[in-house]
């Protein structure tokens, strides 16, 4: 099936205002809580909505950090709930079904402006708002060993998983291939896992996923399989940067995965915090003070995240309770 651009990313807009009116559905592996799990409030605390990202990615992991972290240090408890990431989490917090959610930079951008994606123009989310950002969400183009893809020109009339409807992953990986000039390709939409299982069976030639190195589910995938990594490089690159300047340069060092030697040059989004305006002024406070004051307890990216990388990239105002911190 061929597709326009355009249509992809009315697609991919569409699903993701599904949250503002209420009827978000949980995507992949999405939407379970672990009840065992849930820490009670203390006194005076409240139990918080967090909504991460699928299992498979680094959002969900990282979220049980900050989960640890928040139900320790503060009289709150996070319950971590596992989603579709950006595009749904963004509806979320504009629907104040969540409380705090981990997003992409550029999404946070495109929703609090109202553009971007087809269906965010004239629908701003006016009320979404930084906390802080944390690391680089690094763009990988995955292939099995020996498939021929050189770069992504390469991949015209291929069959692609673009990542889970909606989600930031997607909305990168067709700007990616817009701007590579590649129009027509068979488009697959899942979770991280299944486009690993599904490059290890050869359902696709390519499936883009959207991490900080090393992602769990490429990992795995890359101790079962040879695979290929296709690389963002040279005029590619630049004029991604130059048309969206929510990208940055970014390597995947060698080594990161069993079977890829040598570094392979791509880019990246910024991963953050974010929230609503009508959360509590001293409740985000406390949220971001138990989370920055214990950096050390945190297992995941934990050599990219700091208190003095914590704005960088932010696009979007800050929630006084995060200023008050920060500030």
């Amino acid at each position: 099936m061929s597709y326009e651009r355009r249509r992809f990313i009315k697609i991919a807009g569409t699903v993701g205002l599904l949250g503002t009116a209420g009827c978000l559905e949980d995507e992949g592996s999405g939407g379970d809580t672990t009840p065992e799990d849930e820490a009670e409030p203390g006194e005076g605390g409240e139990r918080l909505s967090w909504h991460a990202g699928g299992t498979g990615g680094t959002y969900y992991p990282l979220s049980g950090d900050f989960k640890t972290i928040v139900d320790e240090e503060t009289p709150h408890a996070l319950q971590v709930q596992s989603t579709g990431a950006s595009v749904e989490n963004v509806g979320s917090l504009n629907s104040e079904d969540a409380d705090f959610a981990l997003i992409q930079n550029d999404i946070a951008y495109f929703a609090l402006n109202g553009t971007g994606l087809e269906e965010f123009e004239g629908q701003a989310m006016e009320n979404i708002r930084g906390v802080a950002t944390l690391y680089p969400e690094t763009i990988h183009i995955i292939t099995q060993a020996g498939s021929g893809i050189e770069g992504v020109g390469d991949l015209g009339g291929r069959s692609i998983n673009t990542g889970d409807l909606g989600s930031g992953t997607q909305v990168n990986a067709l700007q990616i291939l817009e701007t590579a000039g590649v129009q027509n390709f068979d488009e697959q939409n899942t979770d991280f896992e299944t486009a690993a299982d599904q490059i290890r069976d050869g359902d696709v030639d390519a499936a883009f996923v959207v991490g900080g190195w090393p992602v769990g589910s490429v990992e795995e995938l890359a101790t079962t399989q040879d695979i290929g990594l296709v690389e963002v490089a040279g005029d590619l690159r630049g004029n991604l940067m130059n048309e969206a300047e929510w990208f940055a340069e970014d390597t995947v060092p060698s080594g990161t995965y069993e079977g890829i030697d040598e570094d392979v040059e791509t880019v990246s989004v910024q991963a953050m915090i974010a929230t609503h305006e009508a959360m509590d002024e001293g409740t985000v406070e406390e949220v971001t003070t138990a989370i920055f004051d214990n950096l050390d307890r945190i297992s995941q990216k934990a050599e990219f995240i700091s208190v003095d990388t914590a704005q960088d990239g932010m696009p979007i105002p800050l929630h006084p309770g995060a200023e008050s911190y920060f500030n």
